[in-house]
């Protein structure tokens, strides 16, 4: 009798799940603005009372900063103002075409030192930097450009710093030996960037075995609201996935990829811009996993050794590229680790 009743119940939340209006409404964590002008909106969490010193949030290029806010259980900014600390991110909203000449200078030179000199100004403190992925490269080369920005300590989670170390890559680099990256570089100057649409098909196609194996999950959880909540919540966050401007893509793809120049130490941003990592002096923290199949844990190591100014220290954790970051795993192992060293 018991299996038959919680038919109705199993069909009614894959439903929802699938096509519906989802079990989980997906409200963030409340914030207040703090500024906001094109691509640099900066918001502060709404916390009680704090201590030690503000934490900036800072996520990759593409991506939206629910990666650090996913879901109540999933939320390292829920986590961080239970830990009595008061956290901001900083949003760059949807680019267009008219960004396209917007490029990576724009952020290291720009858009984060205002964000970090601002929260520093609000708590005479200097700034915690927490950055996932390119989130944590951004992170590492602003700091390494900026010798004066108030900057205490650096958290960089699946930061890429060798490519040559992530087996996805490997036919984009053998490719580029034969074109030179040619048709990268064509294609984002039509474009004027990576539309939307292509980088959520991207992300997809990284987390390929997922996807394969979704229906099934769904089906084996049908009766679990909580499993059920967990995949609805990435599956919002990669909807909602803004493209990348034209020039910033193919810095990346060019320096980072192509080059593997942050391997050595250094990106060349320009002719007459280059940011040495050598220059970072802060604490920093470097956090990887070998589960990860897009910055493995290998890729984020090699910072041991191109950050010879800096306290530096690298833990592995457990998860994949999202996961490591925003999962009920994460809450069990990355987030303790970040909490010991920022207590330090």
């Amino acid at each position: 009798m018991g299996i038959v009743t919680d038919v109705p119940r199993a069909v009614r939340n894959v439903w929802a799940v699938s096509f519906g209006g989802g079990l989980e409404s997906g409200e963030p964590t409340p914030s207040t603005t703090v500024y906001e002008r094109p691509h640099r909106h900066l918001k502060r969490y709404d916390a009680g009372r704090t201590e030690g010193n503000p934490v900036l949030l800072v996520p990759p290029l593409a991506v939206t900063p629910a990666c650090f806010d996913l879901r109540p259980g999933q939320s390292l900014v829920r986590h961080l103002i239970a830990r009595g600390r008061q956290p901001y991110v900083i949003d760059y909203g949807q680019f267009g075409y008219a960004d396209r000449n917007l490029g990576l200078e724009d952020w290291t030179g720009d858009i984060l030192p205002e964000a970090i000199a601002r929260v520093a100004a609000e708590h005479d403190r200097p700034v915690d930097l927490i950055g996932w992925s390119l989130g944590g490269v951004f992170a590492l080369l602003t700091t390494a450009a900026n010798a004066d920005l108030p900057v205490a300590s650096i958290t960089a989670l699946a930061a890429p710093i060798d490519q040559r170390r992530t087996p996805l890559l490997a036919p984009m680099r053998l490719a580029a030996k034969v074109t030179g990256g040619k048709e990268m570089a064509l294609a984002t100057r039509i474009m004027g960037g990576i539309p939307q649409e292509f980088v959520r098909l991207g992300f997809r196609l990284q987390a390929f075995d997922r996807e394969l194996t979704k229906p099934a999950y769904l089906i084996r959880n049908a009766l679990d609201t909580e499993a059920l909540a967990r995949l609805e919540a990435t599956e919002r966050f990669m909807s909602s996935m803004p493209g990348y401007p034209g020039r910033s893509y193919w810095q990346i793809h060019r320096s980072l990829v192509l080059r593997n120049e942050l391997a050595d130490g250094y990106i060349r941003l320009r002719s007459d811009l280059v940011i040495e990592l050598a220059k970072v002096t802060c604490r920093v923290l470097l956090l990887g996993s070998r589960g990860d199949a897009v910055v493995p844990a290998s890729s984020v190591r090699r910072g041991l050794d191109v950050l010879p100014a800096a306290e530096v220290e690298f833990v592995e954790v457990r998860g994949g590229h999202l996961g490591l970051l925003a999962s009920a795993t994460a809450a069990q192992t990355t987030w303790p680790v970040i909490d010991e060293f920022l207590s330090r």
